[in-house]
This record gives C-alpha cells, sequence and structure tokens, in this order.
C-alpha cells in the first residue's frame, strides 16, 4: 500500500492524494497547468519535448517507467515541464537500452512527480472542464490550493523565450544528404525533427528573436519553424519575421510554427479546451482524402476561418475538427498542427518532409494543391 506523502490539488478545489517522485519541488510546491497525454510509451520523449514549458504533464497509461530511460532519446538538453502525475511508477525497469530508470531522471533533471494518482479521474476532469492550473508537492493543503489559483497557466505569457537556443547552430548533413541549407528557428524544437530536417541538408539553428534579414543573409534554400511551448499570440516577434519570409524562401512550420505562420498570414488562434497530447490522433488530409494517425501536443489551434483567401486549410482533425494543417496560397510555404517526425508516435505524416524537400528544390511558388499529397 502506498504512503500518502503528497497532495495534488486544482484551481477549483478537486483534491487528490499521492505518493511523491522524483525531484523534490522549492517550498514542497510545484505548479502548472494540468495536461493529459495518451501516449502508451515514449514517455521519455514526452517529458523532455520543451512543447510542455508551463504544463504538468498526467500520462493516462497507468504503468509508466517499466523500460528505462537513456541520453539518446532525449528530445532536448533537459526537460522544461513543470513536473509529472503517474498512476504507478515502475519500481524496477528492464530494456537493453536503458541506462538509468524514469524516476532517477526527473531526480537528476529537477523535475517533481507523484504518484498513485487516480489518472483516469482527473483526466476525466481535465476532459470535462478543460485545462486548468495545479499544484503538487507536500505543503499543506490550503498552500496548494492558493499556489493552484495563482498560477498564470500558459496563456498570455512567451513561454518560447525560456526554451529557445541563446546562440545558433549547425547540425551536420546526414550522409548522403543533398546539398542544401536550412535555418530552422527554434521555438523549442526537437532532436527528432532535426535528424529528419538534416537528411534534407545542413541544418542552421537560430534563436526565435532571429530577424527575417538575419535569416534571408544566411542563403537558405528553406525555413523551417518549430515546435514549441505556450501561446502564438506572444512571440510577435517571430510572427513578423515569418510575414517577411513568406515569398522568399519556402517555409515549413510544425505544431507552433504552424500556429505562427497562420498569425504570419494575419489568421487568428484560439485555446482549445484541453488541447491535443497523444500519438493516436485520426487527421484527415483533405488534398488526398487520406486518414493519418498522429502525434500532436499543443493547446492552441489556428482558425480556419479566419484565413481569408491567404491559404487553404490542408488538414482536419478527425476528432473535433480543428484546422491541422494549411497551404499559404500562390507560395512555397505549409505548415501542419501535428508532428510529422513522431517521437514518439506512429510516421503516417513523414512525407511532408519530402514536400518540403520538394518546394526547396522548385523553381517558382506553387499553388494550393501543388505537392500536397504523399
Amino acid at each position: 500500500m502506498s504512503i500518502i506523502d503528497g497532495v495534488l490539488v486544482l484551481a477549483d478545489g478537486s483534491v487528490f492524494e499521492g505518493e511523491m517522485l522524483g525531484a523534490t519541488p522549492p517550498r514542497g510546491i510545484a505548479t502548472g497547468e494540468i495536461v493529459f497525454n495518451t501516449v502508451l510509451s515514449g514517455y521519455q520523449e514526452v517529458i523532455t519535448d520543451p512543447s510542455y514549458a508551463g504544463q504538468i504533464i498526467t500520462f493516462t497509461t497507468p504503468h509508466i517507467g517499466n523500460y528505462g530511460v537513456n541520453p539518446t532519446d532525449h528530445e532536448s538538453r533537459r526537460p522544461f515541464c513543470r513536473g509529472v502525475i503517474v498512476r504507478s511508477m515502475a519500481r524496477r525497469h528492464s530494456n537493453h537500452r536503458a541506462e538509468g530508470g524514469l524516476d532517477e531522471m526527473l531526480r537528476s533533471t529537477g523535475i517533481p512527480g507523484i504518484g498513485a494518482i487516480d489518472t483516469r479521474r482527473l483526466t476525466r476532469l481535465i476532459r470535462d472542464t478543460g485545462s486548468m492550473p495545479g499544484a503538487f508537492g507536500t505543503a499543506p493543503e490550503a498552500d496548494l490550493l492558493a499556489a493552484a489559483r495563482a498560477e498564470p497557466g500558459t496563456a498570455g505569457i512567451d513561454l518560447v523565450a525560456t526554451v529557445t537556443t541563446d546562440e545558433p547552430y549547425t547540425v551536420a548533413a546526414a550522409e548522403g544528404a543533398p546539398d542544401r541549407l536550412i535555418v530552422a528557428y527554434d521555438f523549442g524544437i526537437k532532436r527528432t525533427i532535426l535528424r529528419h530536417l538534416a537528411t534534407l541538408g545542413t541544418v542552421e539553428v537560430v534563436p526565435a528573436s532571429t530577424s527575417a534579414p538575419e535569416v534571408l543573409a544566411r542563403e537558405p534554400h528553406g525555413v523551417f519553424l518549430s515546435n514549441g511551448p505556450g501561446d502564438p499570440a506572444m512571440v510577435p516577434y517571430a510572427v513578423d519575421a515569418v510575414a517577411d519570409l513568406i515569398g522568399q524562401v519556402p517555409v515549413f512550420g510544425i505544431c507552433l510554427g504552424h500556429q505562427v505562420l497562420g498569425l504570419a498570414l494575419g489568421a487568428s488562434t484560439v485555446k482549445l479546451p484541453f488541447g491535443h497530447h497523444g500519438g493516436n490522433h485520426p487527421v484527415k488530409n483533405l488534398l488526398t482524402e487520406t486518414i493519418e494517425i498522429t502525434s500532436q501536443n499543443h493547446n492552441f489551434a489556428v482558425d480556419p476561418d479566419s484565413l481569408g483567401d491567404r491559404a487553404t486549410m490542408t488538414h482536419v482533425n478527425l476528432n473535433d475538427g480543428v484546422c491541422q494543417g494549411l497551404q499559404v496560397t500562390g507560395e512555397r510555404a505549409f505548415s501542419v498542427q501535428h508532428h510529422p517526425e513522431a517521437g514518439p508516435g506512429p510516421h503516417d505524416s513523414t512525407y511532408l518532409f519530402a514536400q518540403f524537400a520538394r518546394y526547396m528544390d522548385a523553381g517558382a511558388s506553387m499553388g494550393a494543391t501543388s505537392g500536397a499529397g504523399r
């Protein structure tokens, strides 16, 4: 039987008893916006995805940590999430690739966690009422409730500035890759994305605040807009830069990069009730009429009704009708809300990297339907 030594309290007053895991939070309190993720595996990649900055991750899969962790599967230099919530943390791991345990990784990277939580009840609550701030730890329940209600969440905050690289750096092209140069904006870029881009050419990663003239001075064949955390409306510097890049160079955006591209076209974004976080979301490619099972991690989305004639919606989420992709009218610029690189997740959408390669190799602007199929 678990020893109750920690408590999770949501901003609405809901209380969950559990046991503390991972690192000890400062003053016994960890706070953040609580979301749930439905992946069955890939917990290490999820935890180290910078897109979770400002958030506490609830895993709906009840048994977490059974195959351990290893440095290769880190998606960033360190986790940026505020905490982890699980039903049951494995007491021991077993996998030939493992170099340590998940609890050990949380402790070494300063990420607190809480286990023995009724994650089914918690997930249903978030699903019904939406993502909300919460706090967990060993502090008195009243202090945790006060901390939860004081937590601002992720709307209206520039979280990209907390995860982007401080200085540009280069990722060498993979063996046999074409002689292309890709400039990748780091809004919180995942290493799996960089591995995919490296198969297309040399990648120069730049900070999120890099201006369009600075990017164009590098004479890239294409520009990539990465995933990242939080509210896209809080990165106007990136929106302005992308607006100046459209029509100058091929552009491909994923996740937050998709939202930034939408804003650069004059569209608006909305915050979803509880976002999309998982590895099994069905998406329809409206150009090919095919269905893709996708990996997703976002709380905001582009409002397709605000695109006007500047772009065409190319993909739609079959669960709730959310815009999952767009193609800029008459330009070599497109984006998707889901993660074609997976890490973790299915690989149904990896063809989008080949589409980016075709756009980089094309000599002129392309129409809304050109090259958008598999």
